[in-house]
């Protein structure tokens, strides 16, 4: 008896890691996997970090801010050295963000510039909301932005108000100036 209890202790055990291990890429691992490489700037900014004139925010948009915890962000500099470097991450990157479970929020483009937001969640609540932005004269970035009861309407409703916001560029020059 004591032998069965152990055996299907041991199964319990190994079936749990084997369902717990994915074999599709994720792109926090990406994050963690690419953070100190070269050609790569990483930074985790928490929201409170980020100054930002919100006087003319909507209830909303306050609502979606407030529920922002921090962002995760990663860039890729291209260069006339790391071209084919650049076209695999790149691919690496696309590859993720087509897995199911991310849903197309936005997607633009504007100069050879295209910028996708896709989000982890359902039609009311957002867990993750990724901005992926490319360009081949300048590489690519990917903002993951983390929180609690994100909707993504709102998240929309936020990204508007901070394209035309008061933001204080200097906390983002180091991600700024890498591109350049």
């Amino acid at each position: 008896m004591k032998r069965t209890v152990k055996i299907l202790g041991i199964t319990a055990f190994l079936s749990l890691i084997l369902v717990s291990c994915n074999s599709e890429p994720s792109l926090q691992r990406y994050f963690v996997d690419h953070q100190e490489m070269p050609n790569f700037i990483s930074q985790d900014i928490p929201v409170s970090m980020v100054k930002l004139d919100k006087t003319n925010f909507t209830e909303a948009q306050h609502e979606a801010f407030n529920s922002v915890r921090r962002l995760n962000f990663l860039g890729f500099n291209i260069n006339e050295t790391n071209t084919a470097i650049y076209t695999v991450e790149l691919e690496k990157v696309k590859t993720i963000l087509k897995q199911g479970k991310y849903q197309d929020l936005m997607e633009f483009s504007d100069k050879g510039r295209k910028i996708l937001v896709k989000y982890i969640g359902d039609d009311d609540e957002a867990d993750e909301v990724v901005v992926f932005g490319s360009a081949n004269d300048m590489g690519f970035a990917v903002v993951r932005i983390l929180g609690d009861d994100m909707s993504p309407e709102k998240m929309v409703a936020l990204a508007q108000a901070l394209n035309n916001a008061n933001l204080d560029e200097s906390q983002m020059q180091d991600m700024l100036n890498f591109f350049k």
